[in-house]
């Protein structure tokens, strides 16, 4: 069995008197240590199994296996301690805490783990050693994502889930964050899975998973995945 398996997951919004199909019948796998890429358009249904997979959303049918785990049948609770101390969350408008320092905002993250990584250390991983310090309303758009990478890696969690992590960040500052993020995977051993509507993305990952109107429409395997500094958009 893969680490992660999603088996037929479906999941209805109910809108007054419409339901809303976010995902229909979505079936995919991925190996423990990939990079894998959810990529699709606006209102395709990758953020909708991204939050499933993180464990902030339940699906309505189907299921969803996470090492060896069917968290589909897990209790609030469950779902809790699940995010708390196997995911990291990287999104596209950082979340940062404003009043806190970078390190106070990685600190909120690792004191809810038992084995977290020291947050000063972290932060100098990620190339912030001189922004330890700095409020988010000191830092660039760049800065502010490294402080929520080094937050969501600080953890030290077995997934890591970016929600269009490059969104909000020009070009160059982009590939720098996406060269955290790969490294994550080729350095550390993590599990990352990154939802984007960017096909110039999708070389860098071990799998492509593709989705359109709700449903996977194809997946790929890159045999060989590209260097960030090899991609262009």
């Amino acid at each position: 069995m893969s680490y992660i398996d999603v088996k037929h997951s479906t999941k209805r919004y109910q809108m007054g008197e419409t339901e809303i199909l976010a995902n229909n019948d979505v079936s995919f796998q991925i190996e423990k240590g990939e990079l894998a890429i959810i990529l699709g358009a606006s209102g395709a249904g990758k953020s909708t199994i991204l939050n499933i997979l993180g464990g902030m959303d339940t699906n309505s049918s189907g299921d969803v296996i996470i090492d060896g785990q069917n968290i589909s049948h897990f209790s609030s609770r469950e779902l809790t301690a699940y995010r708390r101390t196997d995911i990291g969350f990287v999104f596209q408008f950082y979340n940062l805490v404003p009043n806190l320092t970078a390190k106070e905002n990685v600190e909120l993250a690792s004191e809810i783990v038992e084995g977290a990584q020291d947050p000063t250390q972290t932060l100098i991983d990620v190339g912030l050693a001189k922004r330890i310090d700095n409020f988010p309303v000191q830092l660039s758009g760049g800065e502010q994502q490294r402080v929520a990478i080094a937050r969501a890696v600080a953890k030290n969690p077995k997934i890591l889930l970016c929600d269009e992590p490059t969104g909000a960040l020009d070009y160059e500052t982009g590939k720098q964050v996406l060269q955290i993020i790969q490294d994550m995977a080729r350095k550390h051993g993590s599990t990352v899975i990154v939802v984007t509507h960017n096909a110039a993305i999708a070389p860098i990952g071990d799998r492509v998973i593709h989705m359109r109107d709700a449903k996977v429409s194809q997946i790929t395997q890159n045999a060989h995945p590209a260097a960030i500094e090899n991609i262009e958009w």
